[in-house]
């Protein structure tokens, strides 16, 4: 079990946090089986960590449109060896998983945060875990597994919000809240994710979040944005004129929203580019300290 103290600090942050992503995976967008190689993944790790990152975001199951789920045992054998790893170099680990089975054994071995693109919907027992290891707890909202669609646009099944995104995003998020908070988990182990780019393929799904943050803020629960590379950025991109965004383009276009996350007071912000946006949310986190003078 991981130091109470340490755990509030963390939630209770004065400044926005940097995590850095790392997909031990085959098939994830932006940079699957780029670190597939367990020697690969522990330099990829530690080079975030010498970049600036406050906290490594370990996932091993790809969850972009149309993957497949891989094995409980590869999962297990990905996390839990880069846990091991990284945990030698003296990081704040999260594990990116919705299996309670992985989530315990990371635990188990001194991760500090799980972080659940489900939002303890997939797997009824990881909440459970959660509560008995007294982690940190990251409760996304996503409206379905992999759901895909039927027709051409990934997520188009499941990204009609009646009430408008922001209303209805915020309102499904706190019941999953609710339910978490039911299986044990206490409020102050509790941060939670709008989760950009899940059932929201567009440009019109995300904007609206990342203006609204102060909606998500004002339950009490730290915020977590996970905007990186993410299909709305580079969709962005090309409204204003790039021609076939580059992954430099969507680099960049993620750290300015990340200096606009920390400005507006998001707990940490979800990146594949650890330096690009450690230097964005510098400046973010002294302009907010500026403007709240």
């Amino acid at each position: 079990m991981t130091d109470s103290k340490a755990l509030h600090d963390l939630h209770d942050a004065d400044r926005t946090l940097v995590m850095g992503v790392l997909n031990i995976t085959e098939d994830s967008f932006s940079d699957g089986g780029l670190w597939l190689d367990p020697a690969k993944a522990r330099e990829h790790g530690a080079a975030m960590l010498e970049a600036g990152a406050d906290i490594i975001d370990i996932g091993a199951e790809s969850t972009r449109p149309g993957a497949k789920r891989v094995s409980e045992a590869d999962e297990l054998a990905r996390v839990t060896g880069a846990t091991k790893a990284l945990l030698e170099h003296g990081a704040v680990l999260s594990i990116d998983t919705t299996r309670a089975s992985v989530a315990a054994a990371a635990l188990d071995e001194g991760a500090q945060i799980i972080n659940d693109v489900s939002g303890g919907t997939l797997d009824a027992e990881l909440p459970h875990v959660v509560a008995d290891h007294d982690c940190l707890y990251i409760v996304q909202h996503w409206r379905g597994w992999l759901a895909g669609s039927k027709g051409a646009t990934p997520d188009a099944d499941t990204s009609v919000y009646h009430g408008g995104v922001l209303h209805d995003v915020r309102d499904e998020l706190m019941r999953q809240v609710d339910a978490v908070l039911a299986a044990g988990v206490k409020p102050e182990r509790i941060i939670i994710d709008p989760g950009l780019g899940f059932s929201k393929p567009g440009i019109e799904h995300n904007l609206p979040l990342l203006a609204g943050l102060e909606a998500f803020r004002a339950t009490g629960y730290p915020v977590l944005i996970g905007q990186s590379r993410k299909r709305f950025v580079s969709a962005l991109l090309t409204d204003a004129g790039f021609d076939e965004p580059t992954m430099d383009d969507r680099d960049n276009a993620t750290a300015a929203f990340s200096a606009l996350c920390a400005e507006h007071g998001a707990w940490a912000v979800r990146v594949h580019d650890v330096a690009r946006s450690r230097a964005a949310v510098a400046v973010g986190n002294v302009w907010r300290r500026y403007a709240a003078a």
